[in-house]
């Protein structure tokens, strides 16, 4: 049997839990599947990121294992990013 859901219906905020998981694949010129709400880092490292809005590039250093960031950006670049087993929220 499905899993059920009871907050099928309910609606979505960008703070609430996300709906959408994937695999970040950091990429320099490729735009992730969706703006995330947040990104898991399974292995610890920098992670480098394009502002969704002004397009600036920000590193955020020594990200540990296991860590999550809540933020909302369109790309993980690879240049820049040694962290590793990077999840988007969505």
């Amino acid at each position: 049997m499905p899993a059920q859901d009871p907050y099928l219906n309910a609606a979505t905020t960008a703070a609430g839990p996300a709906n959408r998981v994937f695999a970040v694949s950091p990429s320099d010129s490729v735009d992730l599947p969706f703006v995330t709400t947040g990104i898991y880092v399974g292995l610890g490292g920098d992670i480098a990121v394009q502002d969704r809005v002004s397009g600036d590039t920000v590193v955020f250093r020594n990200v540990g294992d296991g860590a999550g960031l809540p933020i909302r950006v369109a790309r993980v670049l690879a240049t820049g990013t040694t962290a590793g087993h990077i999840v988007g929220m969505a």
